[in-house]
């Protein structure tokens, strides 16, 4: 058990962006598997490209606070633009 005043505090912050963090991420994988059931489908590259841009904005401001790495964010747009694609051509 914390004692001092400065590490009760720091157990109630990381309490705080702990459950942040996991409702940040909690959106990102919901944003990701719209899209992914979309593609997964063959839905209409509309409303595909539409789930796209929605994930990518999702990943860009959860990235955007720290949550996940920026590379992280880009390589999940990259692959999920690359689905989109093989959408567009199928």
């Amino acid at each position: 058990m914390a004692h001092t005043v400065s590490s009760r505090k720091r157990i109630r912050q990381n309490h705080a962006h702990n459950a942040r963090n996991r409702w940040r991420k909690k959106r990102i994988q919901s944003a990701v598997k719209t899209f992914e059931e979309i593609v997964v489908h063959h839905g209409p590259y509309a409303e595909a490209e539409k789930a796209f841009v929605a994930a990518s904005s999702v990943l860009d401001r959860i990235a955007a606070k720290g949550t996940i790495h920026r590379n992280r964010a880009a390589r999940k747009k990259s692959r999920m633009a690359r689905r989109l694609a093989s959408l567009r051509k199928a």
